[in-house]
């Protein structure tokens, strides 16, 4: 079933799980994401990054991301991630996306507020869920190469981050806590005490980018102290591209040898991440419906719109 993020991420938020994202740039990812997520009855998020256009156009993608959410067995958001343009989300919301990213995490503090806002009004609209980014992760989505060293200086400052919420309206916020984007040179050393501080800041899910790479206690302890959101897509590309040169034994095999060896290998990437991120079985509890905090954020916002009428 198709749903926006909010329909995901508050009871994983409510249930201390985490909830995966994986980009899809093609159809095999998206049916050993689709696949994983079956079999392990865990919600997912599916979708595509801006820099990742390239490899597969996002008018192109939305044609078998969105009907496969909709005749999933488990709730399916269909997201686009790392929105770079105002262009970009709207065309994504008109192609039916149920939730966007809208990455202005470089801009300055108010320039990022500013536009994010729009968005979130825009988003609103159409139904979509809308996240944000404050501080800035590094690396590039879809790079193979990153490096967390002096990032600490772009980190998310909890208070900020309260802030930057009550004014965008965002439904969840991707922050900055010492994570970057692709394939780390170094181990990355993960602030926990800041994931915490933030959670107990703002109403909103949390979300962690640059996931692929991490250790399990990572991501364990990052969604015990409060992350409901993880982004992972080094990890699956790898492990796709891996099973295909082990079954091109020879120059008589063709393309279509090589898919179903690629749709397993994601498939078990996949459900190795669902795992460990605590969501198999939690699609059963799915009425699709809003959960108490859910509920309770709306009626202030409504509150609030009536109010300055």
């Amino acid at each position: 079933m198709l749903v926006n993020m909010n329909e995901v991420l508050y009871p994983a938020k409510k249930g201390k799980y985490g909830i995966g994202l994986f980009n899809a740039v093609n159809l095999e990812l998206a049916r050993g994401i689709i696949s994983a997520a079956e079999q392990t009855g865990s919600p997912v998020i599916m979708g595509t990054a801006e820099v990742l256009f390239p490899y597969g156009p996002l008018e192109e993608v939305s044609y078998y991301l969105i009907p496969m959410a909709k005749k999933a067995k488990v709730p399916v958001v269909v997201h686009l991630d790392h929105g770079l343009k105002k262009e970009t989300c709207i065309k994504a919301l008109e192609l039916g996306f149920t939730s966007i990213m809208y990455d202005c995490s470089t801009d300055p503090y108010e320039e990022n507020i500013k536009k994010v806002r729009e968005m979130a009004d825009i988003a609103h609209s159409y139904g979509a869920t809308i996240e944000g980014e404050l501080g800035h992760v590094g690396g590039a989505e879809g790079a193979t190469e990153a490096s967390v060293e002096d990032a600490s200086k772009f980190y998310t400052d909890p208070e900020q981050a309260r802030d930057f919420v009550e004014r965008t309206k965002v439904d969840a916020l991707a922050i900055a806590v010492g994570t970057a984007h692709g394939a780390y040179k170094l181990p990355p050393k993960l602030d926990f005490n800041r994931i915490e501080t933030i959670a107990n800041t703002i109403d909103v899910p949390l979300v962690l980018h640059g996931g692929s790479g991490l250790t399990d206690y990572d991501f364990k302890t990052a969604i015990e102290k409060g992350i409901s959101k993880v982004n992972i897509f080094t990890d699956i590309n790898i492990a796709a591209v891996e099973a295909e040169f082990r079954a091109f034994t020879d120059m008589n095999k063709g393309i279509i040898d090589l898919i179903p060896a690629s749709v397993e290998a994601i498939k078990k990437a996949v459900i190795k991440k669902l795992e460990l991120f605590g969501s198999c079985g939690t699609a059963v509890s799915y009425g699709v419906k809003a959960t108490d905090e859910l509920v309770a954020r709306i009626t202030r916002e409504v509150l609030e719109q009536l109010k300055n009428k």
